[in-house]
């Protein structure tokens, strides 16, 4: 059986070097009139308006995104079943996070193939472009809905055998759920990816996985944890095909990377937020900090030739700035006289 890095290896060499993620689910649900002011927030629209998830999805492939990241990042069992769901109703709605977005790859590809769409792969001249489903993991602070995931700050109680307890039948189900790779996000702390990595040995997963953590200074991660010593946690997975950062402003971003680099020579991704602040009494973004799209995209480049190799948007990113990196990263690889950019 090909193993996951190697999998994960063709994909890339496939997207020829450099692949593009999508960009942020919620607040574009949102933008689109959903209400996310729930604990479950983007999984709310699993149980009522999951044409919206889908439609988000396909503004990303529009976009040009290679990957698109499902709508499960706070969608756990324990958090379904708080709402008044049976077990198996909660279980039901973690497949169906990966089956929209695999339903939305579809339809995009079946429109790519008759001819019939206007977007950045049409433009690049590649109508079928390698495109993956990632289904997302939030950490055990995303589903405590307090904003925790933004300090890792979980208390004494809270233990690895206790957070791989919390999330095992989640991963048991989204690993067998059809989709591509697990992304596990927003990771505040070390003990978390030493749960998710002992988890992923434990149940034999045996699709990819990539681990994204979270900093607000540059150096660490949120909980004061070593982003070195986190990259050296997930580096020593075999299963673990991915590195990186995600939902922290962008100009954190080089620092991380090359930090991250010291740790690990897996393919290192970059997927920061638009650089505003999530207010958590409140439960909203303070959005005078963020940057424009331009500024955003600006940066891709530097952190390519800085090592990372997969490039999207978190919280606040949208399918504008998306695509103003898909054209960064496709425009890169066609300047290049080589088969592949070298990334």
């Amino acid at each position: 059986m090909t193993d996951a890095a190697t999998i994960f290896s063709d994909f890339l060499k496939q997207c020829g070097g450099c692949a593009v993620l999508d960009g942020g689910l919620a607040t574009e649900l949102e933008r689109h009139g959903a209400n996310l002011n729930d604990p479950l927030w983007s999984a709310k629209c699993l149980l009522n308006s999951p044409h919206l998830i889908r439609r988000v999805h396909l503004d990303y492939l529009h976009a040009g995104a290679n990957i698109i990241i499902t709508a499960s990042y706070q969608a756990t069992v324990q958090g379904f079943v708080s709402k008044g769901l049976s077990t198996v109703e909660a279980e039901s709605l973690l497949k169906r996070s990966v089956e929209i977005a695999c339903e939305a790859r579809e339809v995009y590809n079946d429109k790519t193939t008759k001819g019939s769409c206007d977007d950045v792969a049409e433009s690049i001249g590649n109508k079928r472009r390698p495109i993956l489903v990632a289904a997302s993991v939030g950490s055990y602070g995303a589903y405590l809905a307090d904003g925790s995931e933004y300090s890792g700050n979980y208390g004494n109680k809270v233990s690895r055998q206790y957070l791989k307890d919390f999330h095992r039948r989640r991963v048991q189900i989204l690993a067998n759920s059809g989709a591509d790779l697990i992304a596990f996000e927003t990771i505040p702390n070390k003990l978390e990816a030493e749960a998710y990595s002992e988890l992923l040995e434990e149940e034999g997963v045996q699709i990819p996985a990539w681990f994204s953590f979270n900093s607000k200074d540059g150096i660490n991660v949120v909980s004061g944890d070593s982003i070195m010593e986190c990259a050296s946690v997930a580096d020593s997975c075999k299963q673990v095909v991915a590195v990186g950062i995600n939902c922290t402003p962008p100009r954190f971003i080089l620092g991380l990377i090359s930090s991250m680099s010291k740790a690990t020579d897996k393919p290192i991704l970059i997927y920061p937020n638009s650089g505003e602040t999530y207010d958590p009494d409140r439960k909203e973004w303070i959005a005078s900090t963020g940057i424009a799209d331009e500024d955003f995209v600006s940066y891709v480049d530097t952190w390519r030739q800085a090592g990372a190799s997969l490039f999207g948007g978190c919280c606040r990113t949208t399918p504008n700035t998306i695509k103003g990196i898909s054209r960064v990263v496709h425009n890169q690889a066609s300047e290049q006289k080589i088969p592949q950019m070298q990334c």
